[in-house]
């Protein structure tokens, strides 16, 4: 891993992995024939790029409860644990609308109302994603969205991993849907004629998918277009090295375009790192993939002072932060942009991706200067309300009208003028 000393302008910042104009073209298709085609294009893409043919697009009750009766009951209580956690952080940021008074009965306010119905893509396949489950649903849930839809890609025998089901089913969804890639995103989006059409799209999956959210953006919502994920870790003399070295790799082993930074105020801690990291590179299983994080995006810095370590941090604001030095408690306090901030020793990342509660659906390269994670707010929207009163009215009628005619809209000045006050 190469150590250098901290300098102005370090960035995360990678070049995202495809979009070019060939898979462009190709999620424009698809999107155009799941709207023209319905279940037919989502059935022949199903085949052509999963490799099944689903009897029926949607999850039985059965293949739900299979699916319960194969996962191990430790891995279910655990699910379940994490589960209750996540709830309980979510329901924190429960909001609720307000109103006040203006005198003579008029009154201003926002309502607060949750999305109709949202759908969430797991990406599926060979791997499962039960931790995608749980971040998606429980937010929307705490909303109060009332319809909740999975779409997820089934493995060459056509079924979702168990753990996604097992997921599903202890949060209570039932309508599960086994399609993946950019038609699924298309479905979710315009519907079919098995599938209703959603008002939200959340959750992360490859290029084409990631495409056909950007595509669709406008006909509904999208949370976010997730890039590859990224860790810093802030430390000094007080922390260890191969703990350092385990909270990197946890990212590296992601994806190839995975980032990985140590900024520190330690020289020798940064040599340490530096050499645990290849030493727990050697037996990871996902060497390869961490391997081309690690040389191709993983740095050390060493800074001169914790305030430099601090300054770069935020000009950083990473996925993922964590703080591993003395004070660490305090230096959090000065972060101004990081998806996530995890304090001290016992707070490694994966705590917050699978257990803590709080969510792992985070902003990614460098946009957490201005983007938030996940959270009950992006399944909720909000309404202004005002009720003037006759008196109320009266009062600022004549400067409304002037305000309107000041900009050059007479019907806004119109409208004002035609109510009573003007009325003998």
């Amino acid at each position: 891993m190469k150590i250098t000393k901290l300098a102005k302008g370090i960035s995360l910042k990678r070049p995202l992995e495809g979009g070019n104009e060939e898979q462009l073209k190709v999620v424009r298709q698809v999107l155009a024939d799941v709207r023209t085609q319905g279940d037919v294009a989502l059935r022949t893409y199903t085949e052509r790029w999963d490799g099944y043919m689903p009897a029926s697009l949607r999850v039985t009750k059965v293949e739900i409860q299979e699916a319960v009766y194969a996962l191990d009951q430790q891995l279910y209580q655990d699910l379940a644990e994490a589960a209750k956690n996540i709830r309980l952080y979510h329901e924190q940021q429960s909001r609720q609308g307000y109103h006040f008074d203006l005198g003579d009965g008029s009154w201003l306010g926002q309502r607060v109302t949750a999305l109709d119905a949202v759908g969430l893509y797991v990406p599926g396949g060979t791997a499962a994603y039960p931790s995608s489950v749980l971040m998606n649903v429980i937010p929307a849930q705490v909303a109060g969205v009332k319809r909740i839809v999975i779409a997820s890609p089934a493995g060459r025998n056509g079924k979702i991993p168990a753990g996604v089901l097992v997921a599903a089913q202890l949060l209570g969804i039932e309508e599960i849907y086994k399609i993946g890639g950019a038609q699924a995103i298309a479905a979710l989006a315009y519907g079919t004629e098995t599938i209703a059409p959603v008002d939200k799209i959340t959750g992360p999956g490859n290029i084409f998918v990631a495409l056909a959210k950007r595509e669709v953006f406008g006909e509904v919502a999208i949370d976010m277009i997730a890039g590859p994920s990224e860790i810093a870790v802030l430390a000094d003399d007080t922390a260890f090295p191969d703990e350092i070295a385990a909270d990197l790799l946890s990212q590296a082993e992601h994806d190839p375009l995975a980032c990985a930074i140590l900024v520190t105020t330690s020289e020798q801690l940064a040599k340490k790192v530096a050499e645990e990291v290849e030493k727990q590179l050697r037996t990871l299983p996902r060497q390869e993939v961490a391997r081309a994080s690690i040389e191709n995006f993983g740095v050390i810095y060493v800074a001169e002072t914790v305030s430099d370590a601090v300054e770069a941090i935020n000009s950083l604001a990473p996925e993922h932060l964590e703080i591993m030095t003395n004070n660490a408690e305090a230096i959090a306090e000065q972060i101004r942009h990081a998806g996530g901030i995890f304090i001290g020793r016992y707070s490694s990342e994966p705590v917050g991706d699978y257990f803590a509660g709080t969510n792992h659906v985070l902003p990614t390269n460098s946009t957490a200067r201005f983007a938030s994670g996940l959270n009950v707010d992006d399944f909720v929207k909000k309404s202004s309300v005002v009720y003037y009163s006759e008196k109320t009215w009266q009062d600022n009628a004549p400067k409304i009208a002037r305000l309107a005619r000041m900009e050059g809209l007479e019907g806004h000045a119109r409208a004002v003028e035609s109510r009573g006050w003007k009325k003998e």
